[in-house]
């Protein structure tokens, strides 16, 4: 008898895995290191021993699992269970996970683009619950994206649908790794962010951040921007404010496009709040469309860091009832 889902979360620096029980409550949780750099190999060999570690732990057999759902960065084929390009993975091109997976289990698996798992978690069991037409941008190294319209999840043609981190926001702007430039990504992120921030300083402003980390700018970050914008630093409102504003012409293309009722803004950045969504919103209702930006309302996720678990392991329970 099936008692069990398995949510893998895999990400640059870690990976996140979970055993759920058919009420998706959680029996088992973990994070470990993913390792990139050390290859492809590496990387899916780790998932599986950590699998394996979990089940050992908790005394469960693979017979008793449904089945286990993988949320993957970047470009993929879901159902050839391809992983075809993964920027922030060296190497990581053309990697049949589910292949790699199956030489270890005897239980089906099936992925996801990460984002769009982290999607699935917050549509079913977070900020997205009760509603048919959803956007979840997720802001941490980039800006990812999933898409639910009248209830069904918007994958395109080559199942990369909602690449809204690539919308075109400046003629000659920031160069991006998709081979364009002015990415709304490079902008709106965590890294993003801390550029603008950087850049700033290169121009002769001060802030209270450079009295934390010294001659070190490598060392700032986007959650120490948020620290800075709660003591009135001025230069960290300012860049907190020009990223809100960016964002929010950004969803305004978004909300004239797909008439959401609700986008959630997820990934670690999400953790500056409404010190960020303020601004977004206020740049939304000036420059959507006024039908469309009344009925949307612009959240932050409630799920944190067992989104994309859950999310991956209720997508995966969902292929196996289609």
């Amino acid at each position: 008898m099936s008692n069990y889902v398995i949510g893998i979360d895999l990400g640059g620096t870690n990976i996140k895995s979970a055993i759920f029980n058919m009420n998706f409550h959680i029996v088992h949780e973990r994070s470990d290191p993913t390792g990139a750099a050390n290859g492809p190999a590496h990387v899916l060999n780790r998932i599986q021993e950590i699998v394996q570690e979990m089940l050992l732990l908790e005394g469960i057999d693979q017979s008793s699992i449904k089945c286990m759902g993988m949320g993957i960065p970047g470009l993929l084929d879901p159902e050839e269970g391809l992983s075809i390009f993964s920027p922030n993975f060296p190497g990581w091109e053309n990697i049949h996970v589910l292949n790699a997976m199956k030489e270890h289990f005897e239980f089906p698996v099936f992925i996801d683009n990460d984002v769009r798992v982290n999607m699935y978690g917050e549509w079913q069991f977070g900020a997205g619950m009760g509603y048919q037409n959803l956007v979840l941008i997720t802001l941490g190294t980039g800006l990812g994206s999933g898409i639910v319209n009248d209830g069904k999840v918007i994958y395109g043609t080559t199942s990369s649908a909602g690449e809204i981190g690539h919308m075109n926001m400046f003629r000659e702007g920031r160069p991006c790794r998709c081979g364009s430039s002015g990415c709304l990504g490079r902008y709106v992120s965590a890294v993003g962010m801390v550029r603008t921030f950087t850049e700033k300083l290169e121009q002769g402003r001060s802030s209270i951040i450079t009295q934390w980390v010294g001659d070190d700018r490598t060392a700032i970050t986007a959650q120490m921007i948020s620290e800075a914008y709660d003591l009135e630093d001025a230069l960290a409102v300012e860049v907190m404010r020009e990223t809100g504003e960016i964002l929010g012409f950004g969803l305004a293309n978004v909300i004239n496009l797909l008439n959401p009722e609700v986008v959630i803004v997820g990934g670690g950045m999400s953790a500056a709040g409404d010190r960020l969504l303020e601004t977004v919103r206020d740049a939304v209702n000036k420059h959507a469309l006024a039908l469309s930006s009344s009925v949307c309302k612009i959240v932050q996720a409630t799920l944190g860091r067992q989104a994309g678990m859950i999310g991956a392991a209720a997508y995966a329970n969902n292929k196996m009832s289609v």
